[in-house]
This record gives C-alpha cells, structure tokens and sequence, in this order.
C-alpha cells in the first residue's frame, strides 16, 4: 500500500529479457541498507518487488521483475535505459497519509490531451481509458505514475488537473507533455461506491 507522495525519481539504468518478463535495474537515491530483497516499491505507478539491490560506485540500484500482464497493462513496456520514473517505498503503519490509499495495482493507460503552464504551475488534460471514467470525480483523488492527484474537472472521459511548482520539481511531471502516456490507478473508494450502486447495495 502507498500513499501516491513521490520520495524519489528512479531512472532505468537496464532491461534484461527473461522470456515472458523483464529484469529491470533502478538507479535509486534510497539508502542501500534501507532496502530488503522481497520489499514492495512503486515504480512509475505500478507496485514491484525488490529481487536484488546493490551499488556501483556512488550509484545505488535496485532490480525488479516486470511480468507479462504489467508489461501489457502498464507504461512499463515502453521503458527504456535512461527513462526517469517515480518511485514510493511502501507505507508502514504510523506513517504519515499525506496522499491517497494506493494499491499500485495500475488500472490502465491514461494520455495526456494538452499541457498548459502558468506561474509556475501546469494544468494538464487527460483522457482516461474507456471504462474508467465512471471512477473519476471532480475533486477527489486518481493516482498517475504513481502520483496522488486531486481531479479539478470532469467531462466525459476527459479529465483534468492542476501541478503545483513543488510536484513539477520532485517528480517526472516536469518532463511530461502531450500525447505521453500514463499509469492510472482509480480511486479505491470510488471503485467499491460504484460496485456498491450496482448491485444496488
């Protein structure tokens, strides 16, 4: 579980085939020591498991496996060596929820339709992928590339919000622009509400 408040931008440093999924090594400012093989890291939005970590040099990095349906489901099969990502170390009780409860279990691709900056700030379009509209409410929560988000308007599958100057500078979203593709995560809340009101519970 993750709360959607990005604590560092990992960049993909390797991709290795492993037949039906991907070995993929992070550049990570996390400390080494901090890290346990089998831990749970959001990577871009999608959750991962640690299966090996270490350092070259000053660089710290830490692999994980990307199977088949996350490949398919997710951006991740468009990484490449050099992309950036944002990355959470998973929540532990008695940490702070400054975000949203996110489960890293990405729902779809999202596409950003038009970028607009202003005062520092950029207001961003996006069009959600069919289906996952009816999850989205103006002013409460989606996850993008693991990002907790508040939604500033709704119409149709087209939605919008709004990064401040802090979000742009710690994240990935400073480098963000039309047309790029996106994880997106529902809300958990509003994805029980709208499974509530159909079995007319």
């Amino acid at each position: 579980m993750f709360t959607g408040l990005v604590s560092d931008v990992g960049e993909i440093l390797s991709i290795e085939d492993r037949g039906q999924l991907k070995r993929v090594r992070i550049a990570t400012h996390y400390d080494l020591a901090s890290i346990a093989i089998g831990a749970s890291i959001a990577c871009g939005g999608p959750c991962l498991t640690v299966v090996e970590c270490g350092a070259n040099g000053a660089q710290s990095w830490f692999e994980v496996d990307v199977g088949a349906e996350t490949l398919a489901r997710t951006t991740a099969g468009l990484w490449r060596a050099g992309t950036r990502i944002n990355t959470e170390r998973s929540l532990k009780i008695g940490d702070e929820l400054g975000g949203h409860l996110v489960s890293g279990h990405v729902d779809g691709i999202a596409r950003i339709l038009l970028r607009s900056d202003f005062d520092g700030m950029a207001r961003f379009d996006i069009r959600a992928p069919e289906g996952l509209a009816k999850f989205i409410a103006e002013k409460g929560s989606v996850s993008l590339d693991g990002t907790s988000l508040t939604v500033n308007s709704v119409e149709g599958s087209d939605f919008s919000i709004l990064l401040i100057p802090h979000t742009l500078a710690v994240t990935t979203w400073r480098e963000r622009t039309s047309g790029d593709s996106l994880n997106i995560e529902a809300d958990q809340m509003a994805r029980y509400a709208a499974r509530l009101a159909q079995s007319g519970g």
